[in-house]
């Protein structure tokens, strides 16, 4: 795929606005990425408010180098930033290879969880990807444990491919095709 410097297209879906993090954001985020209950089954750990800053950059990076990457959820009834979703390519060292595949990944605030806003969310930017991407298929990860995201994916279309490891971890490998254009 050829990318082309973007800036990030606002989403909405019926409850949210899927938007480009902005630094007012900043403190929701890391107060997000400090939460064991977010971090269970990303990561496994709790991220420091240096780990989140590094984080919270790289997202203004992916969409101006590669063209996709992470929005910023904000709660329309709110205005508040109640998490984040999106596409990237992190050059994961997983086997098989990822890279050059866009990658869905969801995350939410515990305030969020159990309200279908993650299958909202993940549905709309499926969606988006539908009539982005050049990509025959855009690819997700996800703790086998992670019940509630192995479901989210599922409704968005996402099947497995296969079992693997991530960092030591049991990892599950989706694939969603893309429909043919």
């Amino acid at each position: 795929m050829t990318t082309t410097s973007r800036t990030t297209p606002v989403l909405e879906t019926e409850r949210t606005i899927l938007r480009a993090h902005a630094l007012d954001d900043f403190g929701a985020y890391a107060r997000m990425w400090a939460d064991p209950v977010v971090c269970r089954f990303i990561g496994g750990k709790v991220r420091t408010r240096e780990e989140s800053w590094m984080r919270f950059l790289r997202h203004a990076g992916l969409w101006s180098l590669i063209g996709y990457g992470y929005w910023a959820i904000e709660d329309k009834a709110t205005g508040r930033f109640i998490g984040e979703a999106g596409f990237h390519d992190m050059k994961r060292d997983i086997t098989p290879s990822l890279e050059g595949i866009p990658e869905a990944g969801w995350g939410l605030a515990s305030e969020a969880h159990g309200r279908g806003i993650a299958s909202e969310v993940v549905a709309r930017m499926v969606a988006w990807a539908d009539e982005t991407f050049r990509e025959a298929r855009t690819v997700c990860i996800i703790d086998p444990e992670n019940e509630p995201s192995l479901k989210v994916a599922e409704k968005a279309g996402y099947t497995e491919v296969l079992r693997t490891t991530y960092h030591g971890e049991p990892t599950i490998l989706f694939e969603r095709l893309l429909p043919t254009k």
